[in-house]
């Protein structure tokens, strides 16, 4: 894996990865698991708040001079180096005995995702990057496997994965993401965080969703750029995680993508 400045902060996220499989892996299929719905009427268990608690606590120990943005506990702090936190992406998942869940660390320096951790313990499936060093998958620093994105340049040769089709008609662009899935190859709902890893691959050539938050997409975005990707907003304006929304790609097909979702092209 080639230096980067970052290094010991990807270290560093890297053993928080590990705490948190340990939790997360505990309660993964507990009968005693605790689930609540939030004020979004989205469910939350007690593995997500017990993984954000031990992640704030190691570091405000080791980084405490940065802020902290998780999607459980909100924002603390005041830095331009902010790390972002989703202990349970794919909650819905989780508390079904589903095992298509991760937890994301990001670390954003300003406007630059600098450092992700994608963890999938139930999936055995660990991928991170840092910025300059490119984008990595495996069990371990010195048995990982660096990842490039695939090389398809049309539409129609294409393996486009996304959530669901809710969010789509509140963006006025059902129609034309329907239009998009009938001109590729292949589409199928991987969902979540791994839709955007097996572009990171270069198993899937895009993914997208309507709807996301920031401690959603930020760990994403590192690994899928540091693989030779592109990622941004569904009207392209936004590059990484800033937007509502999200397009990842392996870069060629951006633009023809863009343009497939522009309304009333």
């Amino acid at each position: 894996m080639n230096a980067s400045r970052y290094e010991d902060d990807l270290r560093l996220a890297l053993v928080l990865a590990d705490q948190v499989d340990n939790i997360t892996m505990s309660r993964f299929k507990a009968l005693d698991l605790r689930v609540e719905s939030k004020p979004d009427t989205t469910p939350v268990s007690d593995a997500d708040r017990t993984a954000e608690e031990v992640i704030r606590s190691q570091l405000s120990r080791s980084r405490s001079r940065d802020a902290i943005v998780g999607e459980e506990y909100g924002t603390t702090g005041h830095s331009s180096r902010r790390w972002i936190i989703d202990p349970i992406d794919g909650t819905k998942n989780f508390v079904r005995g589903v095992p298509v869940w991760a937890t994301l660390i990001a670390l954003a320096e300003g406007d630059d995702v600098v450092v992700g951790v994608v963890s999938a313990p139930a999936l055995g499936r660990r991928w991170w990057a840092a910025q300059g060093s490119g984008a990595w998958s495996g069990r371990s620093l010195s048995t990982a496997t660096r990842l490039n994105v695939s090389k398809v340049s049309s539409l129609a040769d294409a393996s486009l994965s996304y959530s669901s089709l809710t969010g789509w008609s509140g963006l006025g662009l059902r129609d034309e993401f329907l239009t998009l899935t009938d001109s590729v190859w292949r589409t199928r709902a991987y969902g979540d965080f791994w839709s955007y890893m097996l572009v990171a691959e270069g198993a899937v050539d895009a993914a997208m969703e309507p709807e996301l938050e920031l401690y959603d997409m930020a760990a994403l975005v590192p690994i899928v750029t540091e693989a030779g990707g592109t990622f941004t907003s569904v009207d392209g304006s936004v590059s990484g995680p800033w937007g509502p929304n999200a397009i990842a790609s392996n870069g060629v097909l951006h633009g023809s993508i863009l343009e497939a979702l522009t309304p009333g092209r």
